[in-house]
């Protein structure tokens, strides 16, 4: 595991003077558990300083105490990622947050606001978790500033929740006047939860201004099921500062030389990402 840790400082230093690599992973059930284990979490770091802003979703952290040991994991020895959360969100007692890590020296955080998408208790929201809308600024990219929606739906309304994504593109450019836009994070957009005939029914699919860059034929499981539930896809503005060709699904089992039982208690997603010039 030292060499896993070596590997991610190596990798931090080269991406001062590359591109920025932007990362969405969805960590199964991430909470205190799991933070307590010291050879998941070695590999969860080694992971996450694979990138210089990492959305983390399925964080199931009440006090922060996970995200705490993770960011002193991940920060061992150096202080170079810090983060920004959003509150536990959910319609019942069953909440999580999105998370996001990013490297100091590459990005800065600008604003954040969580998407209102109705009332709650009244039944009338929209996302079971609702997104949590951040901007961030670097003076390696090409576009100034670019802002990142991220989302995790419930699989059964995975279309009307990726639809509603719509809105959330809408309300951004509105209050923030910007069209650098990312959207991220395990939509279940594939398999069983989105046919082939309900993709007409989703507006970030069928305006084709937005670019899909995880494709329908991505597999972004680490079970034995092929879907592919992560995504990240970006406004036709957006595009412009996204290195072509660079989209794709982190095989850390490969990568990191893992069996299978050893990669799915770390996670049953693997990471999507992408390169921004």
């Amino acid at each position: 595991m030292r060499a896993l840790c070596s590997v991610g400082l190596f990798v931090g230093l080269l991406h001062l003077s590359s591109s920025l690599l932007l990362g969405s992973f969805n960590i199964k059930t991430f909470g205190d558990t799991k933070a307590s284990n010291t050879t998941l979490l070695n590999i969860i770091s080694t992971i996450v300083q694979r990138y210089d802003v990492v959305l983390i979703q399925e964080v199931r952290d009440s006090d922060l105490s996970a995200t705490k040991k993770l960011m002193d994991h991940v920060n061992k020895g150096s202080s170079q990622f810090s983060y920004i959360v959003s509150e536990p969100l959910g319609r019942s007692t069953y909440t999580e947050r999105y998370l996001f890590l990013y490297r100091q020296a590459s990005v800065s955080v600008v604003k954040s606001y969580t998407y209102d998408d109705g009332c709650e208790s009244c039944g009338t929201d929209t996302f079971m978790r609702e997104p949590f809308v951040v901007m961030f600024s670097s003076k390696y990219t090409a576009l100034p500033t670019f802002t990142l929606i991220p989302q995790h739906t419930s699989p059964e309304s995975a279309v009307v929740e990726t639809d509603a994504l719509y809105d959330v593109v809408t309300d951004v450019r509105t209050r923030w006047n910007t069209n650098n836009i990312v959207l991220l994070g395990d939509f279940n957009a594939g398999c069983n939860y989105v046919s082939s005939s309900e993709w007409n029914r989703i507006r970030l699919f069928t305006d084709k201004s937005f670019h899909w860059l995880i494709p329908n034929t991505a597999d972004t499981t680490v079970t034995t099921t092929n879907c592919p539930y992560d995504r990240i896809v970006v406004t036709a503005d957006m595009l412009k500062g996204v290195v072509q060709g660079s989209a794709q699904v982190y095989d850390f089992m490969a990568n990191l030389k893992l069996s299978h039982s050893l990669a799915l208690a770390v996670s049953d997603h693997f990471p999507v990402e992408v390169k921004l010039t």
